[in-house]
């Protein structure tokens, strides 16, 4: 009885050691609970009809090796090439100013953003993914305060780092035969093509020329309607 009672907390021991301890497979330095050092061979399964368990049952490999479940969706979704669109949360007139010769667009209302790039805050463009991107953007001022000489534009900055712009000085004509003015669109619109790093950064500016070190204009009313003014990014690749 005495014997039984000095093996019975040695049993115990013994089997919580076990309970807890890292069992390697190929390796003699086991880093967790299990550590295969090898290829895995499943012989059969069993199909998962559980739609809930199928949402969260994809299984990927960390870069320290360790296999973790993940969702789904997130698969999906950092596999899918970049789509931005976003405007104005405003319709209303939004004035800029140009006192500095530009002034950052603040788009502040998403329409697609499937990789969260763009920050509503800072209404700049932060790249995840390295690719290829195509990139639109496009403002319309007030077209009752076009006149001689509005000279303004809308630029592309990657890095803060002019890529591409559209700028030009807007020209009222008279047409004495329609007793009439015409004078050039109140829109400007521009395109780039353009290698993105992550990290890379990409921002929308109101631009104007400079004469004698200051602005052509000062203020701007750029309008917010979502068919005026709003931007788009594109992955391509």
């Amino acid at each position: 009885m005495r014997k039984l009672h000095a093996i019975f907390p040695l049993l115990l021991f013994l089997l919580s050691t076990v309970s807890f301890a890292q069992v390697g497979i190929g390796t003699t330095s086991p880093e967790a609970m299990l550590d295969v050092n090898g290829t895995l061979k499943v012989r059969s399964t069993v199909n998962e009809n559980d739609i809930e368990v199928i949402q969260d049952s994809i299984l990927v490999i960390s870069k320290s090796g360790i296999v973790n479940t993940v969702l789904a969706n997130d698969i999906i979704d950092a596999a899918l090439p970049t789509i931005v669109k976003a405007s104005f949360s405003s319709g209303g007139p939004q004035t800029l100013s140009l006192t500095l010769g530009s002034s950052k667009i603040t788009f502040d209302s998403e329409e697609v953003d499937n990789n969260d790039e763009f920050d509503l805050t800072t209404n700049t463009f932060t790249a995840k993914q390295e690719g290829i991107y195509i990139i639109n953007a496009q403002i319309k001022v007030d077209p009752t305060l076009i006149s001689v000489s509005t000279d303004y534009g809308i630029g592309i900055y990657k890095n803060n780092i002019l890529i591409a712009e559209q700028s030009y000085t807007s020209v009222v004509v008279s047409v004495p035969l329609i007793l009439t003015d015409v004078s050039t669109s109140p829109i400007r619109s521009v395109t780039a093509t353009t290698d993105l790093s992550v990290g890379d950064t990409i921002e929308f500016k109101l631009t104007s020329s400079r004469l004698l070190g200051l602005p052509a204009i000062l203020t701007v009313d750029v309008l917010g309607g979502k068919t005026d003014s709003n931007f788009s990014i594109y992955q391509i690749r």
